[in-house]
């Protein structure tokens, strides 16, 4: 399988070495190597063009964040990848790693994507991200964050891949479209499950495919907590079927007035400020959302069984 790597990077220099070069050691090599910086003020792009002269680096003129990067990345890639990986510029890829995605896509025609096995970079036998989860409640996460990766979150499908490393059939893009830009560089990679889901295409788990993760190295933080706050919201407007809202209304209305209670207890910190702030931009978006709504739902085919199954409580 051939496929190409999407790396988005925004003053990333000092994890750079550690990511590309594990991509040397690949099984399977990749295709190609792409990295979208983001107008980085730092050493990363020479850097990559002194060190990794194999890398395709592709310099923007402004920071299009985590989604617009990888759009980028994605649009320049060869028409021959079967499959494009997307990959935080803070990851250190076991050598094994592509080569258990391309394993995995063999192995499950029916997938549209893979998620990688996510282990935090130091503590290595602890998950970050076993496969990203779909709440009733109305929020997502990562299966088995911060526990051991003893096997016990070793299953074959889940809802959807952690954008820091996802890997997608390049006709599955090409079929329900990249990421949405409106995300940024939180929820963008689920908002992207979403739209999978619903066309009917699978999210396979290798949970061999493992990659180590060092969270949030060159994001997050504080300003995380504004668009998770915002786009959890954005999430709910655009893609959850009705059906799922009407029966579990009071389970969402309840985790989001949970959510605004924690961050109002919380209120001297900027973290909980910012999350409040993004409820209320979220709240204040979904007429915008609305508008993406019909579309993402014409495209829908699956069962309310096949719903039911793929969330969790």
């Amino acid at each position: 399988m051939l496929i190409s790597v999407v790396i988005p990077n925004w003053n990333g220099a000092p994890h750079l070495p550690v990511c590309l070069n594990a991509l040397r050691r690949q099984t399977l090599p990749p295709l190609e190597v792409i990295l979208v910086d983001n107008a980085s003020q730092d050493e990363s792009r020479r850097l990559v063009a002194e060190s990794f002269p194999e890398v395709k680096l592709l310099a923007l003129p402004e920071n299009r964040r985590f989604a617009g990067a990888c759009n980028v990345g994605i649009r320049a890639a060869s028409p021959s990848a079967q499959a494009i990986a997307l990959l935080n510029n803070d990851t250190e890829a076991d050598p094994r790693w592509l080569a258990h995605v391309a394993r995995c896509f063999h192995d499950h025609p029916d997938a549209g994507f893979v998620a990688s096995k996510l282990r935090l970079f130091d503590r290595r036998d602890h998950l970050h991200s076993a496969g990203d989860f779909y709440s009733v409640r109305g929020v997502p996460g990562n299966r088995g964050v911060w526990q051991l990766d003893d096997g016990r979150f070793d299953v074959e499908y889940v809802f959807g891949a952690c954008g820091a490393a996802a890997v997608y059939r390049r006709d599955m893009l090409d079929a329900i479209g990249l990421l949405d830009e409106r995300f940024e560089f939180s929820c963008e990679d689920v908002d992207l499950a979403w739209r999978a889901q619903l066309a009917g295409y699978k999210c396979a788990f290798a949970h061999d495919a493992i990659v180590y993760h060092k969270v949030s190295a060159t994001g997050g933080g504080v300003i995380n907590s504004y668009y998770d706050g915002r786009n959890f919201i954005w999430l709910l407007a655009k893609d959850v079927p009705g059906e799922v809202i009407r029966a579990h209304f009071g389970a969402i209305v309840g985790e989001q007035l949970r959510i605004a209670w924690s961050a109002l207890r919380a209120w001297r910190g900027q973290a909980a400020r910012n999350r409040l702030k993004g409820q209320l931009a979220g709240l204040l978006g979904i007429p915008r959302m609305l508008c993406a709504r019909r579309k993402v739902q014409q495209t829908r085919i699956v069962s309310s069984a096949v719903l039911r199954a793929i969330l969790t409580a």
